[in-house]
């Protein structure tokens, strides 16, 4: 496998909180259906116990129920055939996230259409917010974040392309989009970035060069960048905070819940790469010179994995820890099975879960674009 081998030093590591991610999955697990439990009938009183009681009972024992059969697929063109295909016919795809703990429910966003949809196998698909976007290029809707309280307010934030530029707003249920963070360059391409919200008060939104290098390394241009936003309501914002400069193209967020740490992975002109963010900036974990184009990265199970589109893979890298910092060369863990991958988002459980990009950057099939879920080799022996 071509690349560079990259080390990670020490440095202070960022905690992600979880507990709001449980109050999210919990609204958004709602689309798998709800049961209906009818109160079981208490058996009326018969009279005094006689000293057979015990087998008096096991006569009133009902025989086990069968097992029902499994539901039959839906007709209509877009039923996958693969089990692990958990959405279907979306338009191109662009920010992915889980809409439960196991995975089967999956949250997405339709780049082109300004969709959020939440489903899974067999449907149906929900639409959870609408905005519009100027989706020219590789713009459009970007990525989303719930909110941390999310099961109360409802508010969806979102990174999307304007006419104008790339800005970050709030949606609320009923309402028009509000402006949060604006005035990321847009480009005819490099507008791809990623968000999500690192503690209940601090928003971290990646940004891309919009097609501009020199911008990405600017300190007065919001490209290129990855930004803490602390102000969440609507007005005049202050400008957010600067972590890290000089990103490159189509950039993703990978955060580790294990360690802390941050990592990113994005596409430049010489090489696409993984970073790790340390208080003293960006690191540089892994290089590949060849550009097979990462378009999604995650973290789980102690493995960084990215997705590409140009080569239609998923690799992974060790996650460096203090006692092994050294990386390994990345490992093809799928390959060209579904096409060209966008962006991918990891459970606590080991599971992934990745968008095709087919309908921009493949071939697609009747299906796509998709969804899949999927649990990685190397973390199998471990789950079953």
């Amino acid at each position: 496998m071509p690349g560079r081998k990259r080390f990670a030093s020490g440095g202070r590591t960022y905690r992600v909180r979880v507990g709001a991610i449980v109050a999210i999955l919990a609204v958004l697990a709602t689309i798998s259906g709800c049961a209906d439990f009818s109160a079981q009938d208490r058996e009326k009183d018969a009279g005094t116990f006689s000293a057979n009681n015990e087998s008096q009972q096991k006569k009133q024992t009902p025989p086990p129920t069968p097992a029902e059969p499994p539901i039959p697929p839906p007709p209509g063109p877009c039923v996958d055939p693969d089990p692990a295909v958990i959405a279907t016919c979306l338009a191109s795809t662009a920010g992915v996230m889980p809409g439960d703990d196991k995975g089967d429910v999956t949250v997405v966003a339709e780049r082109t259409t300004g969709k959020i949809i939440t489903t899974k196998r067999y449907g149906p698909q929900r639409v959870l917010a609408t905005v519009p976007v100027d989706s020219s290029g590789d713009g459009g809707l970007i990525d989303f974040a719930f909110s941390p309280t999310y099961a109360q307010d409802r508010l969806i934030y979102a990174l999307i392309t304007t006419a104008s530029d790339n800005r970050v707003v709030r949606i609320a249920p009923g309402d028009v989009p509000k402006p949060i963070l604006t005035g990321i360059p847009k480009g005819a391409n490099g507008n791809m970035g990623a968000m999500y919200f690192r503690n209940p008060s601090e928003l971290i939104v990646a940004t891309g060069n919009a097609g501009d290098p020199s911008a990405a390394a600017s300190p007065s241009s919001l490209a290129g960048k990855i930004l803490s936003v602390t102000a969440l309501g609507s007005g005049a914002n202050p400008r957010p905070r600067t972590l890290a400069s000089g990103l490159g193209s189509n950039v993703s967020l990978c955060p580790s819940t294990t360690s802390g740490s941050l990592y990113f992975a994005d596409q430049t002109t010489a090489e696409d790469r993984v970073q790790v963010l340390e208080s003293s900036g960006p690191k540089v974990l892994w290089t590949w010179p060849d550009r097979p184009q990462i378009a999604g990265c995650a973290v789980t199970s102690g493995a960084i994995f990215v997705s590409t589109t140009r080569t239609q893979h998923i690799e992974a890298i060790n996650e460096p820890t203090r006692q092994k910092p050294a990386i390994t060369p990345p490992a093809v863990v799928l390959e060209k099975r579904y096409g060209a991958l966008g962006r991918m988002v990891a459970l606590q459980n080991g599971i992934l879960q990745f968008a095709t990009v087919n309908k921009q950057s493949g071939k697609p099939v009747s299906t796509d674009d998709r969804v899949v879920k999927w649990l990685p080799p190397s973390s199998t022996e471990d789950r079953t």
